[in-house]
């Protein structure tokens, strides 16, 4: 007794330049009809098309948002690095005011050594020690003004700094208001219309759906399934229609791409 063996259907990798005559023929080759596919097809691109319409509605409001919080983002990162500058300033102004003390202990100290010299030259080294002390007293106090002015600059500018962050917030939190108030009104319309997508999509083959996918992101209007437009021209472009491809359009039996624009052409009567 034989027994004969299934033979396993091999899947070819989805290639992103195929041609549409493979893709013709993998289309055919489905569970489903090629008109229910088609007409599957055209249910995909107008569930997307309203779902582009509502995200529309949106307007520059999204963007504006980003870029908001991208602002107050480095804003508050400037501030940041203000504070630790003038946190800086204000260790350094301390290191400034360790050294003028010790110089100034260091000056009391010799002037107390000076009073039991015996020789010149000792007063003279003593002399020269005191007279050393009192310049390291002058540099530290001229740091210390320096930092002093350089903290106060950066402590202005950061209270303007903060202003600035404080403006830029609340046109922040009503920028995302208005936006969440949009999201908000049409998030039960965009649920129902992404459920619609989705129930499409789950019956298009992974190869059909790539070649859509394709085509949307490559023409201006996102439009990769469009029926014939006034007897005899693609929806999409426009462009004439044979007569042969007109009746393999009619006929839901094919899948049928414009010539000119790539586009997916279906029958008009899936309106």
């Amino acid at each position: 007794m034989t027994t004969t063996k299934k033979i396993k259907k091999v899947e070819t990798p989805i290639d992103q330049h195929e041609t549409f005559v493979s893709l013709q023929k993998s289309f055919a080759d489905s569970d489903i009809s090629v008109e229910e596919k088609l007409k599957t097809l055209y249910d995909l691109q107008k569930a997307d098309n309203e779902i582009e319409k509502l995200v529309q509605l949106r307007g520059e409001l999204p963007s504006e948002v980003t870029a908001l919080e991208n602002e107050v983002a480095k804003m508050n990162a400037r501030a940041e690095q203000y504070k630790a500058l003038i946190a800086e300033y204000a260790a350094s102004v301390e290191v400034n005011n360790a050294n003028f003390d010790e110089s100034e202990a260091e000056i009391v100290k010799y002037q107390q050594q000076l009073e039991g010299i015996q020789n010149s030259r000792e007063f003279d080294s003593i002399s020269k020690e005191i007279e050393n002390h009192e310049l390291l007293k002058k540099i530290a106090q001229k740091n210390i003004g320096e930092l002093r002015a350089q903290s106060a600059e950066k402590a202005e500018a950061l209270e303007d700094l903060y202003r600035r962050i404080e403006i830029r917030e609340e046109d922040l939190r009503l920028k995302r208001e208005e936006l969440e108030n949009i999201v908000e009104s049409t998030a039960e319309q965009e649920a129902t219309l992404r459920a619609r997508r989705d129930e499409c999509a789950a019956k298009i083959d992974a190869r059909t759906m790539s070649a859509y996918d394709r085509i949307r992101a490559s023409v201006h209007n996102h439009l990769a399934v469009v029926p014939v437009y006034n007897g005899d021209s693609c929806g999409g472009c426009f462009g004439a229609i044979t007569p042969q491809r007109l009746v393999d359009i009619a006929s839901n039996k094919k899948l049928i791409i414009c010539e000119h624009c790539g586009r997916i052409i279906v029958n008009a009567e899936f309106e």
